[in-house]
């Protein structure tokens, strides 16, 4: 538990960054733990399943329509471990450049562009164009999301340099006109469905990052929508703070200047004592003294 408790306290404390690739790993390591259980269980196809019925955004608009939550979850789910390593490393990267020119919040609003766009363009092509005729498919993992993070990047700050193992320092933009060039030649490829989502993000972070230098923000709408609904939330929370307070002190006596008027200096330090043993360890941690002695000071603050 103490381990589970750490790694919940690490994740909320995490930038949204690393939050996105924690997601991503945590996925990652639940469906192959899942493919584990079902090869030593005698079942191993049974994987397939899982992945269809469960993360993999169908092609097929009638089946979609049965798993509409795919929409989402397909863009934070790798099941093949070089698939998550590139897709990590250049979330992470590109990510951390993203940040020296926007907000956490605009790159989990256009992460979520990209990749719904590439789902969008996956679910259009498999349905109008005539090489996937009769063909079914599947989209998953992050690609899309990730290629919109390094396309604006590219925009943004060109002439930025990474420092690459053996080659030195590269512009981004070469190091995206690259990636974009692959996802282009993939179109015709095995896994055109997935390339042409790819082109999804690419299109998603170049309409960011161009309408961002002329003034528009794309992903304002929803970052004003996250904001709003943070602040009901954190109202909501107050809310039931008060609302517990007030029980509380209704209860066992507020230590308030209003609920403890007519009680000495010592009093209301030995009321603060037994009532903060109370919240600690519960009522029935008190010893009979100091029941007692609650009891007495609750009829004198009556």
């Amino acid at each position: 538990m103490e381990a589970i408790d750490r790694l919940i306290s690490g994740f909320t404390r995490s930038t949204v960054l690393m939050k996105i690739v924690w997601i991503n790993i945590g996925i990652f390591v639940a469906l192959r733990l899942a493919a584990i259980v079902c090869v030593f269980s005698g079942h191993s196809g049974y994987i397939n399943v899982i992945l269809a019925q469960t993360v993999e955004l169908p092609s097929q608009p009638a089946v979609f329509l049965t798993r509409p939550w795919t929409l989402i979850t397909y863009m934070f789910a790798q099941y093949d471990l070089w698939h998550i390593v590139f897709n990590m490393l250049w979330l992470y990267w590109f990510g951390t450049m993203f940040r020296m020119v926007a907000t956490s919040r605009q790159m989990l609003v256009l992460y979520l562009y990209g990749g719904l766009a590439g789902a969008a363009l996956f679910l259009l092509g498999y349905n109008t164009l005539p090489l996937f005729h009769n063909a079914y498919g599947s989209l998953i993992g992050s690609s899309a999301a990730v290629i919109a993070i390094v396309t604006a990047v590219a925009i943004l700050m060109p002439d930025f340099k990474m420092h690459l193992l053996l080659i030195g320092g590269v512009s981004v933009k070469w190091i995206a006109v690259a990636t974009i060039v692959l996802v282009l030649i993939g179109v015709t490829g095995s896994n055109a469905g997935g390339e042409i989502a790819h082109v999804g993000g690419v299109l998603t972070g170049a309409l960011f990052a161009v309408r961002l230098r002329r003034g528009h923000d794309i992903t304002a709408p929803a970052c004003s929508a996250w904001d709003k609904a943070a602040a009901g939330i954190s109202s909501l929370t107050a809310r039931r703070s008060q609302k517990s307070s007030a029980n509380y002190n209704a209860t066992y006596g507020g230590t308030d200047a209003s609920a403890t008027g007519g009680l000495t200096p010592e009093e209301r330090r030995e009321l603060d004592a037994i009532l903060d043993k109370i919240k600690k360890s519960g009522y029935t941690a008190l010893t009979p003294a100091e029941r007692d002695r609650l009891f007495n000071v609750s009829r004198k603050i009556k």
